[in-house]
């Protein structure tokens, strides 16, 4: 009877061991490198915010980051300075920036940060969430996507990425033909 209680801890021990086992192997992490063969990204109309149209398969050819964003979270609003540089930096060489605001975002707030912040990349507001179902679901921001020239996803990163990871990924990328 006395080893009842500890049958019972080791058994919640396990029990959580287990669950943290799993959602460890089955989340993905910051910088995720896609250990399957690359996915091919959707092709999804979008509306930039100076009223164009366009799609994601518009952007083949081009190196493409596609960063999943929202004026409310804080960690969105702190990278997006080094989105800009990073754009800055490789947009002469064949990369692009796509800046999606998720569909919660009231768009006067995307309008206005946009506009102070001069982003120079195609911002566009996912009001349906339809480009967020489409890159698979996306719900957590930030969440980027990097795609090489032949519209493949091969990199996604949840949160902040390590920028001079990513730097080196986009050169990598850009050298490929």
């Amino acid at each position: 009877m006395k080893t009842l209680p500890y049958v019972a801890v080791a058994a919640l021990a396990l029990a959580i061991g287990t669950a943290a086992y799993v959602w460890h192997t089955d989340t993905p992490r910051v910088g995720t490198v896609l250990k399957t063969a690359p996915k091919m990204a959707p092709d999804v109309a979008f509306t930039r915010l100076d009223g164009t149209q366009s799609s994601t398969a518009a952007l083949r050819g081009k190196v493409v980051l596609v960063n999943f964003w929202a004026t409310s979270c804080k960690t969105c609003v702190h990278e997006m300075p080094a989105i800009v540089a990073t754009h800055t930096k490789f947009r002469e060489r064949g990369f692009e920036t796509l800046a999606v605001a998720m569909r919660y975002d009231p768009p006067a707030y995307v309008v206005d940060f946009a506009r102070t912040r001069q982003l120079p990349f195609t911002v566009v507001i996912d009001n349906t969430g339809r480009v967020a179902r489409e890159f698979g679901d996306v719900k957590l921001t930030p969440t980027s996507l990097l795609i090489n020239r032949k519209g493949e996803i091969v990199k996604r990163y949840v949160g902040e990425p390590d920028f001079a990871e990513l730097h080196q990924h986009v050169e990598r990328l850009l050298a490929e033909t």
